[in-house]
């Protein structure tokens, strides 16, 4: 472990990993990034791992869209495969409301340059996703640069490609104490000595709570748990030529995805549920919370009034994990007044639809 660098990213999910590539691509080779554990350790790992074009500030919708274009580089760049899945997405609106601020957001993406998204009817919903009940459904917003892919891959494309051009990643190594130094560098305490660094990222996590505490700032991030199941085969899955594509109910709460012959469903919770708000245990890694289906079971409902056929599906496992929110969803990105070469990339809820325009913007 080298003991001076220009910058050191603290954190190894796909966030930490996508802001070390971008350092990187902007020319800074003397980088590291210091994981705790493994890389994906923490939310990455379970996440459903979906990625969607669609968001209401488009600032952040384009942030995504530059996330998603970026995939196949980063695969090719780094070797890795990513198991990229681009079947294309629909957000679909029951909604009047709904679906006249679909069509504004569609007008919105026209504006910023992004060229994959157009307005559909219920019956190309339909068509885009066969398995979706379209009673009641005004409309939706189709783009087809939408998908799902593999968090592990991913994560492993960007730090793998962050080697190539020069970086360090350094595992199983936990950050204990942050210094600030006169000189404007940062002393990085960790459990195998210390590292100097000119800046220093907090790409924390689950624990960036502790890790912004280290430097003197209480960040408003606070974990909160997170459901989805995965079902076993369905008939009119594995019926299919081809992938479906990826939906979301906007209306229902609910978004779905082909995963094999079954299909991933996730909820957006309605009455949701904080989880160690102080920041995950040091010592948490690979594991799941007990899922919390009475608490979500209105979601629920909803989704299977929308996906009939998950009436029938057998449930192949439930994952309950925690993910970091801000108060407002978006991601906390940028440097903190008075702490001089000290920067935030956190709160990042949807890793995976903006993991890669975060990275961009802090480089």
């Amino acid at each position: 472990m080298k003991s001076h660098y220009r910058a050191v990213v603290i954190g190894g999910g796909v966030v930490g990993a996508s802001v070390l590539y971008h350092l990187t691509r902007f020319g800074w080779s003397d980088v590291a990034l210091i994981e705790r554990a493994e890389l994906t350790a923490g939310s990455t790992w379970h996440a459903a791992a979906g990625f969607h074009a669609l968001n209401a500030d488009p600032n952040v919708a384009a942030l995504q869209d530059y996330t998603i274009n970026l995939y196949r580089e980063i695969e090719a760049e780094s070797g890795w495969d990513i198991g990229l899945h681009m079947t294309g997405g629909v957000n679909i609106a029951s909604d009047p409301a709904r679906w006249e601020w679909l069509k504004s957001a569609w007008a919105v993406f026209q504006s910023v340059g992004i060229e994959t998204a157009r307005l559909v009817t219920p019956d190309e919903i339909k068509a885009i996703c066969p398995i979706v009940d379209v009673t009641g459904v005004l409309g939706g917003l189709h783009d087809s640069n939408e998908g799902h892919l593999d968090p592990y891959g991913t994560t492993h494309a960007y730090a793998g490609a962050a080697k190539k051009r020069g970086a360090d990643v350094i595992l199983r190594n936990r950050v204990v104490e942050l210094k600030a130094r006169t000189d404007g560098q940062w002393d990085i305490v960790t459990e195998q000595g210390t590292i100097v660094a000119g800046h220093v990222v907090n790409a924390g996590g689950l624990w960036a709570k502790q890790l912004g505490r280290m430097a003197g700032v209480d960040l408003p991030v606070t974990p909160m748990e997170h459901h989805y199941f995965v079902t076993e085969d369905i008939p009119e899955i594995a019926a299919l030529d081809s992938e479906i594509g990826l939906a979301v109910d906007l209306d229902g709460f609910s978004y779905l995805r082909q995963e094999r012959k079954g299909v991933l469903l996730g909820v957006y919770e309605q009455n949701p549920k904080h989880w160690n708000m102080d920041g995950a245990p040091w010592d948490y890694g690979i594991e799941l919370i007990p899922e919390d289906i009475d608490r979500i079971s209105p979601e629920l409902a909803k989704a299977h009034e929308r996906f009939p056929c998950l009436a029938t599906a057998g449930i192949r496992k439930w994952v309950n994990g925690a993910f970091t929110f801000t108060p407002d969803g978006n991601p906390i990105v940028g440097p903190v007044r008075g702490l001089k070469n000290y920067w935030l990339a956190c709160g990042v809820m949807a890793g995976f639809s903006q993991g890669g325009g975060v990275g961009k913007s802090l480089a």
